[in-house]
């Protein structure tokens, strides 16, 4: 069974004005529904990335107070990558020690980095 109705609407994505032949019609034409489905997930992919960018770990406010700090704790003080840290202490910039397998950095190290 055809419905007879007829009612002139605007494309939610192109705004251009079209004759509908459902009360829940949305969009001009297939192309115009494909775009606006494209755009939608595009956005939900922006809104995640920027919710994880947000949900990072903060800062440890402990570690202004250590003397001694492990690579991972000198790497949120500094706000440089393990890998970074690492490159610092081969290649002599940054003296650190070894204490077992885990390798601590003494503050003042840190601090005469920025000197």
């Amino acid at each position: 069974m055809s419905s007879n109705i007829r009612l002139e609407k605007t494309c939610q994505h192109c705004s251009k004005n079209f004759i509908a032949k459902t009360t829940v019609t949305q969009f001009c034409s297939d192309n115009c529904a494909k775009r606006a489905y494209k755009d939608r997930i595009r956005s939900k992919k922006i809104e995640v990335a920027i919710q994880k960018e947000f949900e990072q770990k903060p800062f440890n406010p402990i570690v202004t107070q250590k003397e001694f700090l492990s690579v991972k704790e000198t790497c949120q003080l500094i706000g440089a990558s393990r890998w970074t840290i690492y490159r610092l202490i081969d290649g002599g910039t940054l003296k650190a020690s070894k204490l077992g397998s885990r390798t601590i950095i003494a503050r003042n190290e840190i601090n005469n980095l920025f000197k």
